[in-house]
């Protein structure tokens, strides 16, 4: 049966009436038709008040099976399938689906997305200057080892035309790049380019450079300059791929060299980033950040390093890419101490977590800027020396978690793992600046055997429980 409606006293002429038919459908019998039957009709008013309500008056309605209802605007309700209940569902299990429109909108705005990013790209490629390549006729590269040799081939691809000079200490692998065009103690079987050439003296490797690429172990770099400094021209520019503190003095790369070459205003600037040597090697793509206080000169090496399989990101902190690249050397020995003594996932991403805010408090005491830490020389620097296998100072922290002791660990490398030596220098450096550092201390206690591994652990978890800062 049909409710019927009385009307608001108001004046009709004004008044502007909206039907709404709830309709619902039963089909309780195959011999009962479904019941396309409004429940009620309700007459809205615009002048609607509380004193003024709307009436509505059911006429002998019959109790109506529970049926989901159905909303139809018009005059006249017309037959609609019935929905099935609105039930939870589970967000893991039948999500909802987009509709075809949806999809296709989703997708043309990603599409429109890169499109304007490619555009960007090329816009900014046909702009980029290119002179510093075409000015540079050779490339001194100071070390043999590994990190050096792929850098000194990396240049060397740029430009046939460009002599990369190598200076080793190792009259073999001399012999080897000049004669066989291969590091034979670290890449015996990656083919060097031929205008890659070695050098064992330093007059011959220096004489006419444009550039110096210095990859010494920091804590020999201070020693090895000053045996060469006469043979520096006072203008060259110095890129430091070393990463550390001497463990003495305290120093940085930034400070070691002009003070050993005895020229405080001798050009610097800092490489570093996540960049395993094997992969530059191997071509695959990698991003670094070169960092000076000279920004024109930051963008000339920028431009001399950056191809299409390195990126070369620029920064003026100095302090913040040295800082993060010493730090995360210490912090890599102590995540191979976690992986070697089997303690799990959640205690390798608790650890690393906490290091990271260790180099963060250090280096922003120091000056560095915090986003700098976050960056390729911070975070994306920890991430490859914390998690990868190839990390020579995460496999020394394995090892040590293993069980072994230090001296076989160190006389079994042909490598130098810089956290080794670095980390007594970190924690000296942290007093200076009044920081505490439980993980980094702790890792420097074990190096030098004043601590076990386990009893390092067990003293960390029992430090009070603080808010996070």
């Amino acid at each position: 049966m049909m409710a019927q409606c009385t009307p608001c006293n108001t004046d009709k002429t004004k008044n502007v009436n909206t039907c709404f038919f709830l309709s619902l459908f039963s089909a309780q019998t195959t011999k009962m038709a479904p019941l396309y039957e409004p429940v009620f009709l309700l007459n809205l008013n615009p002048s609607f008040t509380s004193k003024n309500p709307c009436s509505i008056h059911f006429l002998n309605l019959p109790k109506l099976p529970s049926k989901p209802l159905v909303i139809a605007t018009g005059c006249a309700a017309t037959p609609s399938p019935s929905p099935s209940p609105s039930l939870p569902q589970d967000s893991d299990q039948n999500p909802p689906q987009a509709s075809p429109d949806r999809t296709r909108d989703r997708r043309k705005v990603v599409r429109l997305a890169w499109e304007k990013l490619v555009r960007w790209s090329r816009s900014w490629r046909s702009k980029a200057k290119t002179d510093v390549l075409e000015r540079t006729n050779k490339v001194v590269v100071l070390g043999g080892g590994s990190f050096g040799t792929a850098m000194a081939a990396h240049v060397a691809n740029r430009k046939t035309q460009m002599e990369v000079s190598m200076l080793v200490r190792d009259p073999a692998v001399c012999q080897s790049i000049n004669e066989n065009h291969c590091n034979c103690k670290y890449f015996p079987e990656h083919k060097l380019p031929e205008n890659v050439i070695a050098a064992t003296d330093a007059r011959t490797a220096l004489l006419g450079a444009d550039y110096c690429l210095h990859a010494v172990p920091v804590q020999f770099s201070a020693t090895f300059l000053e045996g060469i400094a006469e043979y520096v021209d006072p203008g060259l520019p110095f890129i430091s791929l070393s990463k550390g503190l001497e463990l003495n003095t305290l120093r940085m790369m930034s400070q070691i060299i002009p003070q050993a070459l005895k020229n405080p205003r001798q050009p610097f600037i800092a490489l570093s980033g996540p960049s395993f040597a094997l992969e530059l090697m191997n071509k695959l793509p990698t991003a670094m950040v070169v960092a000076s206080k000279d920004k024109k000169l930051a963008n000339a090496v920028q431009q001399l390093l950056a191809s299409s399989h390195l990126r070369i990101s620029t920064s003026s902190d100095v302090t913040g890419v040295e800082i993060a690249g010493a730090l995360k050397n210490v912090l890599a020995i102590a995540a191979g101490i976690v992986e070697g003594m089997n303690l799990g996932n959640n205690s390798m991403a608790a650890l690393v977590a906490q290091g990271c805010s260790e180099i963060r408090w250090l280096a922003t005491k120091m000056g560095a800027k915090p986003t700098t830490i976050t960056g390729l020389s911070g975070t994306g620097d920890i991430m490859l020396t914390c998690f990868v296998n190839l990390s020579r100072n995460r496999t020394v922290g394995v090892r040590l978690g293993s069980g072994e002791e230090l001296d076989d660990i160190l006389s079994s490398m042909n490598q130098v793992a810089e956290g080794v030596s670095t980390a007594g220098a970190v924690i000296a450096l942290a007093q200076k600046y009044n920081v505490k550092m439980p993980v980094l201390t702790a890792v420097a206690r074990i190096i030098d055997s004043e601590l076990t591994p386990k009893k390092a652990v067990l003293e960390l978890m029992r430090l009070p429980q603080v808010e996070e800062v």
